[in-house]
């Protein structure tokens, strides 16, 4: 099913194809490629994210405070480069296809996470053979805790939507102006959402026991994340605008005149 709108008026809104933002159709073109990079970015940050990684490791024994929230030293996760990456593809996919294409890629790199763990969880649990001396450190670094595993799948699942939903409905009022806005917009929800999801489920289980642990690891990676999309932001429009010119679908609407 396409995300572009016949000229005609649609069934289930009544509402004329002009009155839509432009999006073009998730079928052929570089919808795919975009995907097949969106799940493979799903993928190796998830096994990344296994590694915990902390910077200034100097304050470890004294940590810099601003209330209840410590500063330094900065405790993240292997894939803190890669998890914004995840959000800029969400973001182009959105943009371009729209929500349900996006929808659509979101739901198929959820279930590849699923197949994934199965797969790990399979493969730790076959015994292994006399001359493999890794078993431990395989189990370390693909084994996961369930309450891990729910905390990143809710934390995705959850905050993509929100990343999606938004940069949508910002695009139906703002048509192609102000791209910034909803890639920044978009961003902060997204991004917000998961990490507090993810941070709240997996506090305990990543070991996280005080407030103030919990605070820098929520805000520490919240900014992070946010200021990394900031930075990209010319990639991003790059990326987002070789795909309009060159999807023959992607038909951009003009903003209408805002009635008084």
């Amino acid at each position: 099913m396409s995300d572009a709108l016949s000229p005609a008026e649609t069934a289930d809104t009544g509402r004329p194809a002009s009155e839509h933002a432009a999006f073009a159709k998730a079928a052929g073109g570089y919808y795919t490629p975009v995907v097949v990079l969106f799940t493979a970015v799903l993928i190796i940050s998830n096994i990344c994210a296994t590694k915990g990684v902390q910077f200034f490791t100097s304050f470890a024994e004294n940590p810099v405070k601003l209330g209840p929230v410590e500063i330094l030293p900065l405790s993240l996760d292997g894939a803190f480069f890669l998890f914004p990456l995840a959000y800029i593809i969400g973001d182009v996919l959105s943009e371009v296809y729209g929500f349900k294409a996006a929808r659509r890629a979101i739901y198929m790199g959820f279930g590849i996470l699923l197949l994934m763990l199965g797969c790990f969880w399979i493969a730790i649990e076959l015994p292994p053979a006399t001359f493999y001396p890794n078993q431990e450190a395989f189990s370390a670094v693909l084994g996961t805790t369930w309450r891990l595993v729910i905390a990143g799948l809710a934390g995705y699942f959850v905050g993509e939507m929100l990343n999606s939903a938004t940069l949508v409905a910002i695009k139906e009022r703002t048509r192609e102006k102000h791209l910034w806005a909803r890639l920044i917009g978009s961003t902060v929800v997204g991004e917000f959402g998961d990490t507090l999801i993810f941070c709240a489920i997996a506090a305990g289980a990543i070991g996280i026991t005080t407030w103030g642990a919990f605070f820098n690891y929520l805000i520490v990676g919240f900014v992070w994340k946010t200021l990394a999309e900031v930075l990209v932001l010319p990639i991003t429009y790059w990326v987002i605008g070789f795909l309009k010119r060159n999807e023959p679908s992607y038909a951009p609407v003009e903003t209408p005149a805002l009635k008084s």
